[in-house]
């Protein structure tokens, strides 16, 4: 019988990419690149909502912290040892661009800035080279913004592939968090970690790169998608934390997305695109903030590590 779990060690890894309403790849047909720069920018004050909703929860390590939880590594002391849960924001580089004051907001509160690229172009659709300026652009605009290395990466729509996975390697990332193994949706890209190592739910791809994927639920031969998103939003809250808890049960880590524009019921809505994409993109948007307190709630007694926090601690 394998072991439970316990509830010291349960981790749970909160992300937030950060792209605005307008920027989903569902709309990109009806709201082409070269209308955003007139499209109202939504996403500041809905990050802070996500921040200030951060802040106002205290979990398992805010109320008792100890040694070992602060000692993961020089860089990751001042999370570990905050009194509320932190994140890691996928940043995209066009936000940044014009909102650099946020970024320095979400650093200076102590969460993790990583990547989610510049344009929010699908990376299986981006030229080698368009694709490694990409990459690396956008990481420097962080790192110059915020003073201190970025690690990781998210590809928009979770487009990822093995290509694609060596390049963000090649520009200097510590870790992917791209992968979404529920197959039935057709933007998903998929990699091969069969052959790769594992530390708690993160694989070394080498010996100094590491994936974090989504975390889904795995049912006998299913795949069911539990990582959040518009999944999160559709699903009543008891079936997720269930889904959840046994996630926790058999990984013992749990990773979490969530976009800002998802807390922003009263954002404009695209009139012209097909019903079943603003059904995906609508679908229970007035719950979504509370929903996303609940589940901090309800699992206050986790751990909540930054990615790059959690790969560290593995690796330790």
């Amino acid at each position: 019988m394998s072991s439970v779990p316990r509830t010291d060690q349960l981790t749970i890894l909160l992300t937030i990419d950060v792209e605005d309403w307008f920027q989903v790849e569902n709309f990109k047909r009806y709201i082409p690149f070269s209308s955003w720069p007139n499209c109202e920018l939504r996403v500041e004050r809905n990050t802070h909502r996500l921040l200030d909703l951060l802040d106002s929860h205290q979990t398992a390590d805010s109320r008792q912290p100890s040694v070992s939880n602060c000692e993961l590594s020089p860089m990751s002391y001042d999370l570990a040892c905050h009194s509320n849960p932190k994140a890691t924001f996928f940043v995209l580089g066009w936000i940044a661009k014009r909102l650099p004051h946020l970024v320095r907001e979400i650093h200076s509160r102590g969460h993790e800035v990583a990547s989610h690229g510049y344009y929010h172009n699908l990376c299986n659709q981006e030229s080698g080279d368009a694709l490694k300026n990409d990459l690396a652009g956008s990481k420097k605009l962080l790192e110059d913004i915020i003073g201190a290395p970025i690690y990781g990466y998210r590809a928009p729509s979770f487009s990822i592939n093995d290509d694609i996975l060596k390049m963000i390697e090649t520009c200097g990332y510590l870790y992917d968090s791209s992968f979404n193994s529920f197959c039935m949706h057709g933007r998903y890209g998929s990699i091969n970690l069969s052959k790769n190592g594992k530390m708690g739910i993160a694989s070394q791809i080498s010996d100094a790169f590491y994936e974090l994927p989504i975390s889904n639920l795995k049912v006998r031969c299913c795949v069911l998608p539990l990582g959040g998103g518009g999944y999160f939003r559709l699903l009543p809250f008891c079936l997720f934390r269930k889904g959840l808890e046994t996630i926790l049960r058999n990984e013992a880590a749990y990773m979490f997305y969530i976009h800002p524009w998802e807390v922003d019921p009263n954002q404009p809505k695209v009139k012209r695109a097909p019903l079943s994409y603003k059904l995906r993109h609508y679908v229970n948007l007035n719950k979504t903030y509370s929903k996303f307190s609940r589940i901090i709630q309800s699992f206050k007694h986790c751990h909540f590590f930054t990615c790059s926090q959690y790969i560290m601690q593995m690796a330790s």
